[in-house]
């Protein structure tokens, strides 16, 4: 019997660092996005479906810059995540600006996803192995959900400082992620002063997670929650790390961390750009993608 995987994309959200609409950003020699080699990974992998999570206002050029040459070659459904696109008797305040967060994205996408699912950054490259990994999991059918984590050194940049999630794990299951929003060369810093160094092999997260559809549920419960709480806070957001985090604690669900060993890709950056394209070219030469 054939089993059913999909794919969720993150591509709601405007690159503040970079400086642009980065989920579109040509990276291959025929204009490819990084989430083009995303998506021929994870259909080599065997997952069937993607959804793509959008804002409205990039609709039209999304679809005719990416999603017109995805549409070839996988299924595509769409999904928008809307300021005001809230449980049943929530109002968005007039005043809201800013998007809820990838809870809240994730919660936006509950009517087109109906299999098990992987959700990543539209903006990172995760490389083959990450899906395989998780779609050898997911495809077990079990109760739990899983993290692909990363060594922290494969995930730096030469140009910058990054956000990390560190994770600590046990038994090979997820116990906590701690967000150390200053990196640099396997250390980071609170306070610009004190540098801590961190081992170059701990595993990070790049928010690339798997679940079953159950979660869709819990995310709606948490997010009414959340919004009780800070609906009228003007940049609070509703983070897929807190879900996960809340029902763990909660000892509901159990996540097992899947540790890939490839270099992880992005464009924290615009300087970035030039070294993520010279690494993809590589793996096309070498006959990794037929771009």
């Amino acid at each position: 019997m054939e089993f059913n995987a999909t794919l969720v994309v993150l591509a709601a959200g405007m690159g503040s660092r970079f400086g642009g609409l980065k989920q579109i950003e040509p990276i291959g020699p025929g204009g490819e996005a990084l989430l083009d080699f995303s998506i021929h990974d994870a259909k080599k992998a065997g997952f069937n479906k993607v959804v793509f999570i959008i804002k409205k206002a990039i609709e039209k050029e999304f679809k005719e810059t990416v999603g017109k040459r995805i549409e070839k070659i996988i299924d595509v459904e769409y999904a928008f995540q809307e300021i005001d696109k809230l449980p049943c008797g929530f109002v968005c305040p007039a005043e809201r600006e800013k998007p809820w967060g990838t809870g809240h994205a994730i919660y936006c996408c509950r009517d087109a996803v109906k299999t098990p699912f992987a959700v990543i950054n539209a903006d990172d490259y995760y490389g083959a192995d990450a899906y395989i990994q998780m779609y050898n999991f997911l495809k077990k059918q079990n109760d739990g959900y899983c993290m692909v984590g990363f060594r922290l050194a494969n995930t730096l940049t030469e140009n910058g400082s990054v956000s990390r999630g560190v994770c600590e794990i046990k038994d090979g299951k997820l116990v906590s992620v701690t967000e150390r929003t200053k990196i640099v060369d396997c250390k980071y810093t609170e306070d610009d002063k004190t540098w801590i160094s961190l081992p170059s092999d701990t595993v990070v997260s790049m928010n690339m997670w798997g679940f079953t559809p159950d979660v869709f549920g819990y995310c709606e419960e948490y997010l009414i929650d959340f919004l009780k709480e800070k609906i009228n806070v003007p940049k609070s957001e509703y983070y897929l790390p807190t879900i996960v985090s809340k029902l763990m604690e909660k000892g509901i669900k159990t996540v097992e961390v899947l540790v890939a060993e490839d270099k992880w890709y992005g464009v924290t950056y615009k300087e970035d750009k030039d070294d993520v394209v010279k690494a993809l070219s590589e793996k096309i030469k070498s006959g990794q993608y037929d771009f």
